[in-house]
C-alpha cells in the first residue's frame, strides 16, 4: 500500500496531462502518457518453512509520440520510473528525438476524438481487503492450505510449496485528443501443489488454486489444499493407452487453451498477416451450431474487466463466435486501420511500445449438460487434465500436445494416464464439439466450461 499512500503526493491524472501538453509543445503531433503504481505480496512455503517473502512497491511512466508525415506518422516510445522535474523531461526529450527517426507509418494515429471514453460506475475492480491480513496470517494462509493437503493421505509424502499472493494497482491514461481516465485494481490468490508417491514409487504432482478480486471471496485454505490432494491423488499409478482415435473431454482448466487459440486466430493482427486459420471467414461457419465464444471487458469484478483500453476506448462486450458462425475480429486502432474496420475496444500495452490486442473476460459460454452427463455419454476416450508444449499452429490449424488425464470406459473415469499426445486440427476440432458443460466458472480472466470433441488422436504405445 506505501506506494498508493507515497503516490497521492503527485497528482498523476495532473502529471500525465502535463506530460502530454510538454510533448506537444517538443513539436509532435500526438501524446499518450501512461503511468501504472502498484504493490505486490508474496510468500511461498514448503514443508511448513517460509521459502520466500516479498513486498515491493513499482510505479512508472510510458510515452509515446507520434508525428505526422506526408502520409502517415512517425511513431516512438519511451519509459521511465524517474518522476522528477529532470526525470520527465528527459523522458520527452528521448522519445521526440527517437521519433525523427523511425520510418513512416500510414497506418499509425489515434483513434477519432468521438470514440474515447469510459464505462461509468464502480466495476467492482479494487477492494482494500486484501491487504487486511498482517504478513504473519498471510503465510499462515499458506501453510494451512500446505498441511491440509498432506493431511489427506499418507502417500502425499512432499510438496512443491503453497503460495499467498496479493496486490493493488493503478492505472493513468491521457491523450491529447481530450482523453484522461485512471482506475485501480486488485487481487489476492492461494495456491498449493503436493507430491504423491505410489508403492512402486512413481511420484505425481498437481496443484489447485483460488484467486479473487477481494480477499473475502478467496476460497480457504483447507478446501484448496483437499482439492490439490485430490487431484495429485488420482494421477498415481498412470499408465499408457494404445493410439487410437476416441472422444477427448477438456476440464474446464485445460479447455480455456481452446478458447484462447480461437482469440488468437480472431485477432486483427494474426488476420493482415495472413496467418490465421479465420482468414477471410467473417460472417462463415467455423464451430459446431453449439459454440460461443464472447470477449467482454464490461463484466464487474472480472479479471479482465477495465473501464477503458489501453488507447482510451471504452471497454466492450464483443462475440467472436455465435452460434458456430464467426462474427468479429478483435482489434485496436492500428489493426483496425489495417482492415478497414473499426477498434473492438481491445488494446493493450505496457509502458513503452506500441498497443497490442488483448483480452477482457473471455469465454466460451455454458451449455446445458452437467460434466458427469458428458462423462456418461462417452463409451470409452481421454479426459484431460494437463497439457503441455504449445503445438498450435494458428497459420494451418494444426495441434498437437502433451497430455495426461484420466481413460473414460463406460462413462466411468477409471484409471490415470500419461506420456501421450493429443493431436488434431484446430480447423476440425471446433467443428468437433459435440457437448458443452455447464460448469463455466471464472478462476482468471479467460474461462470456458467441460467440453467434448470427437475424432481426435491419441497417440500413446
Amino acid at each position: 500500500m506505501h506506494s498508493l499512500e507515497q503516490g497521492e503526493a503527485i497528482d498523476l491524472q495532473c502529471l500525465a496531462a502535463d506530460i502530454v501538453t510538454q510533448a506537444l509543445r517538443s513539436g509532435v503531433s500526438d501524446a499518450e502518457v501512461t503511468i501504472r503504481e502498484g504493490d505486490e505480496f508474496s510468500t511461498s512455503v514448503r514443508m511448513g518453512e517460509v521459502e520466500t517473502l516479498k513486498e515491493s512497491g513499482s510505479r512508472g511512466v510510458g510515452l509515446r509520440v507520434l508525428v505526422q508525415a506526408d502520409d502517415g506518422y512517425r511513431v516512438a516510445s519511451t519509459s521511465s520510473s524517474d518522476f522528477t522535474p529532470d526525470g520527465i523531461e528527459h523522458l520527452v526529450k528521448g522519445a521526440v528525438a527517437l521519433a525523427q527517426v523511425t520510418s513512416i507509418d500510414p497506418f499509425a494515429g489515434l483513434a477519432e476524438p468521438g470514440e474515447f471514453g469510459q464505462m461509468d460506475g464502480d466495476l467492482q475492480l479494487y477492494h482494500d481487503d486484501v491487504y487486511s491480513l498482517p504478513t504473519e496470517e498471510r503465510i499462515a494462509w499458506a501453510r494451512r492450505a500446505e498441511a491440509a493437503a498432506m493431511a489427506v493421505d499418507t502417500r502425499l509424502v512432499n510438496s512443491d510449496g503453497a503460495s499467498f499472493d496479493a496486490a493493488t494497482g493503478r492505472r493513468i491514461f491521457a491523450n491529447s485528443r481530450g482523453f484522461s481516465g485512471e482506475y485501480r485494481s486488485s487481487y489476492c490468490s492461494i495456491a498449493v501443489s503436493p507430491i504423491a508417491q505410489s508403492a512402486n514409487g512413481e511420484m505425481q504432482r498437481d496443484y489447485w488454486w483460488s484467486q479473487a478480486r477481494a480477499f473475502r471471496n478467496l476460497d480457504q485454505p483447507e478446501a484448496v489444499g483437499q482439492e490439490a490432494a485430490r487431484r495429485t491423488l488420482r494421477m498415481l499409478d498412470a499408465r499408457r493407452v494404445s493410439t487410437q482415435q476416441a472422444p477427448v473431454i477438456f476440464a474446464p482448466e485445460v479447455a480455456r487453451g481452446l478458447v484462447g487459440a480461437i482469440f488468437d486466430a480472431a485477432t486483427g493482427d494474426a488476420i493482415y498477416r495472413g496467418a490465421s486459420i479465420f482468414n477471410g471467414l467473417l460472417g462463415e461457419t467455423v464451430a459446431a451450431d453449439t459454440v460461443t465464444v464472447i470477449d467482454d471487458g464490461t463484466i464487474p469484478g472480472g479479471f479482465g474487466t477495465s473501464p477503458f483500453d489501453a488507447e482510451g476506448l471504452p471497454s466492450r462486450r464483443t462475440v467472436i463466435v455465435e452460434r458456430g458462425v464467426l462474427r468479429n475480429y478483435i482489434l485496436n486502432t492500428y489493426s483496425g486501420r489495417k482492415l478497414g474496420m473499426k477498434s473492438t475496444g481491445n488494446a493493450g500495452r505496457g509502458l513503452a511500445g506500441n498497443p497490442h490486442l488483448d483480452a477482457g473476460n473471455l469465454f466460451l459460454e455454458a451449455g446445458a449438460q452437467s460434466p458427469d452427463e458428458i462423462l456418461r455419454g462417452v463409451p470409452q476416450g481421454l479426459y484431460v487434465t494437463r497439457l503441455m508444449g504449445q503445438g498450435v499452429n494458428l497459420v494451418t490449424g494444426d495441434y498437437s500436445r502433451g497430455a495426461s488425464g484420466l481413460w473414460i470406459e463406460n462413462g466411468v473415469l477409471t484409471y490415470p494416464v500419461q506420456e501421450i499426445t493429443i493431436a488434431g486440427n484446430l480447423k476440425d476440432m471446433l467443428r468437433s464439439i459435440t457437448a458443452i458443460g455447464s460448469d463455466l466458472v471464472f478462476r482468471g480472466a479467460t474461462a470456458a466450461p467441460t467440453l467434448r470433441v470427437d475424432g481426435m488422436t491419441i497417440a500413446g504405445e
